[in-house]
């Protein structure tokens, strides 16, 4: 017996946040963020509503997630057409929250490396190393 899968469709609000999450380029931003943003605009979505399109669209590849330092909160980026922000590794500060977009040959040559020896392919769109940034050292050091 066949099972009857639920059929995913957009909905105006789903379409709504993805405008949002596109207009704002590169930019992350939370959950609270995009909840605020449509309040202060007097469009009616809910929290509840937000984090489950977050979570379906970032499934579908259309958005990233990024965990925070926190490991329960997230911010999300949206995923352009292009390929400039995929093929490359993310260096998230766990102090100021940055997140910094790293091509290096280095990290490149690691990755290479993982495939060759270890048979192992490394997912760009979900690759995020984790520490202190600069700015955050150097006012540590202060």
């Amino acid at each position: 017996m066949k099972q009857n899968r639920p059929t995913r469709y957009t909905t105006s609000q789903g379409k709504q946040i993805l405008e949002y999450l596109a207009s704002l380029g590169d930019t992350h931003v939370t959950a609270y963020e995009i909840v605020r943003h449509f309040a202060a605009a007097e469009v009616v979505i809910g929290q509840t509503t937000v984090y489950r399109h977050l979570e379906r669209l970032a499934a579908e590849g259309k958005i990233r997630k990024y965990l925070l330092s926190d490991g329960r909160s997230a911010c999300y980026q949206y995923i352009s057409g292009s390929t400039d922000c995929r093929e490359h590794f993310h260096l998230k500060c766990e102090q100021c929250g940055a997140l910094i977009h790293v091509a290096c040959t280095q990290l490149d040559q690691m990755q290479g490396h993982l495939r060759n020896k270890h048979d192992f392919q490394i997912n760009l769109l979900k690759t995020t190393l984790y520490g202190t940034c600069g700015n955050c050292l150097t006012a540590d050091k202060a």
